[in-house]
């Protein structure tokens, strides 16, 4: 009897076939291993030097699969650029599908930054890729070209060196509130939830004869039981009976690694979310994700007898052709282009001491925001109510770690300046307000820190789980935050300590505020949203403006029409004193330099093992 008939023949199964899922997500158009807001190389991210490890990671394993978790389009300067001058270049596939393409990728879904340029730019997109895209929980009013469910046939060998056809089931999910945060879609697409939309796809699946069902979920690590229209579901979905492997993101966290929540239902060591095999490879193409995966036959198919898990981090500056190739000619463009002059900074306009008060950046925003809402609302009947204006920055370490702030230089004032400035492609919008309703805004910001205790030397003060995006400072106002007082509410926006108000010495012009005076706040489209951390304070409130015109824009004609700028560093706000207290606070090693020029006074601790620069200060 051959080995191929042998193969067919109950009494003597096939052997184990040893399977590699690989997966990148929150790519963020990190297509080349460039950071275009410093203007130089990077080793820390793109595409193309994850496309290294996915060389390596292939050759070691001859059964592989290769997937895409959303949020690819939009986030660098280059997708902006493509965007924004679609109707100016020749038609061709775009860099990043022209990149996943030449990697080979087997499928991919679509994660909610992806709609961030309209259903039109990414319909046009997706239709150069040469593999499917899934969303699952996504139904538009136009066909799009993706599916809700695919079943991928591969023939894989066993260790006998037999090959064996698997069908490979694929769903794909994105945030149900992915309408919300881009409201123009809202007659376009409607997206439901995640755990429902699966059920329906797992029983599809396994109808059509899946041997293995892979979840894409753009969706990020949270709780284990289900709620309905979860945003980060991903371990709700493993819990599905079906469901077999899971590939986690949006977050922009790394799992498995030891530094991740864990919960019920979540080992961060092992990489599973409710016992199933899952990860989450970081974002901008910091992490190949990695699961290696043992079947072996049952009665109905195939089952996972062992596996393990790993997000495996980029090293090294080493590109891959079959990526720096395409996205050359895209690169160059948009070089040119982010190099234009636009105005002049006399000071370093840096986000590297944003969250202890001071940034002239983030300060820069916000009066770019105030001013086009005045003249928006001249001759209005709300033209007289004092304007204050919310910005948040969006970079400031964190999860993205040292390099991940906002520096710009003094001197000129590029285009690529206001990029780094501004991250995203949001629009202005301006609500009306009470003074309470500032000040609950203000709280929730302020939840960012841990709480101190007084007489305490070198306590950590920020909350690693709280991001800096969320952290909206207000121009127009002066406050104080007691950090003495527990926050208010938690990282998700619940309500964690009720009887708590961190915010004091609130003013406006030299008086108190009074909570029910009325103001004009300028926000941005995402705040306007029904989820998030600021939507309970949103939420019935008269929205004044919601405009068309993207807060970069703003930014762009407010430092064009100035020429030269002075912003002042401060953002209106301080420490409520607690004399012989101090907290460490990390920021990046290249701030050094500009610690002279803060007006109040810090000390150098030392690298911590992160790579950060701890700083001592006094309260």
């Amino acid at each position: 009897m051959s080995a191929d008939d042998r193969s067919a023949d109950p009494t003597h199964p096939p052997q184990r076939i040893d399977l590699r899922i690989m997966a990148t997500t929150d790519l963020h158009m990190h297509v080349l291993g460039y950071d275009y807001f410093a203007d130089r190389p990077s080793a820390r991210l793109g595409l193309s030097r994850t496309a290294a490890l996915i060389a390596r990671a292939r050759k070691s394993a001859a059964n592989n699969l290769l997937f895409d978790n959303g949020d690819f389009l939009q986030g660098s300067p280059m997708g902006d650029y493509l965007a924004a001058a679609e109707d100016l270049l020749p038609r061709r596939p775009h860099p990043a599908i022209a990149a996943m393409n030449a990697l080979d990728y087997d499928a991919a879904t679509i994660g909610n930054h992806d709609f961030s340029f309209g259903m039109g730019f990414l319909r046009r997109t997706l239709e150069g890729a040469g593999f499917p895209f899934v969303a699952s929980n996504l139904y538009p009013r136009k066909p799009l070209p993706s599916f809700p469910e695919v079943l991928l046939p591969r023939k894989f060998r066993d260790r006998a060196g037999r090959w064996h056809l698997l069908q490979i089931g694929v769903l794909g999910f994105l945030p149900p509130q992915t309408v919300e945060w881009e409201p123009d879609l809202r007659t376009e697409i409607r997206v439901g939830d995640i755990l429902t939309a699966a059920r329906a796809g797992i029983a599809r699946l396994r109808a059509a004869g899946a041997d293995l069902i892979v979840a894409l979920a753009h969706s990020g690590i949270g709780a284990l039981e289900p709620s309905p229209m979860m945003e980060n579901a991903a371990t709700a979905l493993a819990a599905l009976p079906g469901i077999d492997v899971v590939v986690a993101g949006h977050t922009h966290r790394v799992f498995p690694a030891p530094d991740h929540p864990g919960g019920p239902g979540i080992d961060t060591v092992a990489g599973t979310l409710a016992g199933k095999p899952a990860v989450m490879a970081g974002f901008w193409g910091s992490h190949l994700g990695v699961i290696d995966l043992g079947l072996e036959p049952r009665d109905e198919g195939w089952r996972i007898a062992s596996f393990q898990c790993r997000a495996e981090p980029i090293a090294g500056d080493e590109d891959h052709p079959a990526v720096t190739t395409p996205a050359m000619p895209a690169h160059r463009e948009t070089l040119r282009h982010f190099r234009r002059r636009v105005g002049r900074t006399e000071l370093p306009l840096s986000s590297y001491f944003s969250l202890i008060g001071d940034d002239p950046g983030l300060r820069l925003v916000t009066m770019a925001q105030r001013w086009h809402v005045r003249r928006a609302l001249r001759g209005t009947r709300w033209q007289e109510l004092p304007i204050l204006s919310a910005a948040a920055p969006f970079r400031a370490g964190g999860r993205g770690g040292p390099d991940h702030y906002t520096d710009v230089p003094a001197g000129r004032l590029t285009l690529r300046n206001i990029a780094d400035l501004y991250l995203f492609p949001n629009r202005i919008c301006a609500i009306r307000l009470s003074g309470s309703d500032v000040a609950e805004w203000l709280e929730r910001s302020a939840s960012l820190f841990h709480r101190v205790h007084a007489g305490q030397a070198d306590q950590p003060l920020i909350d690693p789980d709280f991001p800096s995006y969320n952290f909206d400072v207000i121009g127009g106002l002066d406050w104080q935050i007691d950090l003495a007082r527990p926050p208010r509410y938690a990282p998700d926006g619940r309500l964690a300590n009720a009887g708590s108000r961190r915010i004091v010495a609130l003013t406006h012009r030299g008086r108190p505020v009074d909570p029910a005076q009325e103001f004009i706040l300028v926000t941005n489209s995402y705040r306007l949203s029904d989820c998030g951390m600021f939507a309970p304070v949103v939420s019935g409130r008269p929205v004044l403006l919601d405009g068309t015109s993207r807060t970069r824009e703003v930014l762009r004609r407010y430092i064009a029409r100035r020429r030269v700028l002075a912003p002042e560093s401060g953002t209106g706000w301080r420490f409520a004193p607690l004399p012989g207290t101090s907290v460490l606070f990390e920021t990046s090693p290249a701030a050094a330099p500009q610690i002279d020029r803060l007006c109040r006074p810090v000390e150098t601790v030392g690298l911590a093992a992160n790579g950060f620069l701890q700083l001592r200060l006094h309260l």
